[in-house]
């Protein structure tokens, strides 16, 4: 007999308390209008990679401990001489993460990741695409605890894309905030 995995809990929150409440508060003529979160991508960008393509290699294994997921290895799309970068040379690492890989990554980003941000005030409310997506850069990748402090060579930053289905930034915004997104007073 397989034992039923348990639901992560911020999927959990997001179908009792979140939906309910998103329902109620604006209005929706059902359920599946509320947004969601469809997806979430975090890219890791390897500029040195054009050098030194075991830079990658590092950066792939730290995004990959931090996602639980085997990062994509991305190439340049044109060349550009001033950076010394031709077309399909390895430049970055990215994955998309879906389901309950992606509940359980933004569960240790907001309630463990973001917190260990020295000085941290909330995360800025200015980087919204116009369409319900949100952007958030992050300097380095030894705010996760899957990171070893000591086997780091070199900090490197990241961007986490939240793609929702929400039609306008307020939406998206008021959906991440009941997630648990620390967003900054203003």
């Amino acid at each position: 007999m397989s034992a039923a995995k348990a639901m992560p809990r911020i999927k959990d929150a997001y179908y009792k308390t979140v939906v309910p409440r998103l329902v109620k508060e604006r209005n929706y003529p059902s359920v599946m209008a509320v947004p969601r979160l469809t997806r979430v991508v975090v890219n890791m960008g390897v500029g040195e990679a054009t050098q030194n393509i075991k830079v990658l290699d590092a950066a792939m294994e730290d995004l990959g401990r931090i996602t639980g997921q085997r990062p994509a290895m991305r190439r340049a799309k044109k060349s550009i001489a001033a950076f010394r970068l031709r077309t399909g040379m390895p430049i970055a690492a990215t994955v998309t993460l879906r389901g309950d890989r992606m509940y359980e990554f933004v569960d240790r980003l907001f309630n463990v990741a973001l917190p260990r941000v020295r000085d941290f005030r909330g995360v800025p409310t200015g980087a919204f695409d116009g369409r319900g997506n949100y952007t958030l850069g992050l300097k380095d990748q030894i705010l996760f605890p899957e990171i070893d402090y000591a086997k780091v060579e070199k900090l490197r930053g990241m961007n986490v894309t939240f793609v929702t289905t929400a039609r306008t930034d307020e939406e998206s915004k008021l959906l991440l905030s009941y997630l648990g997104m620390p967003f900054r007073n203003q």
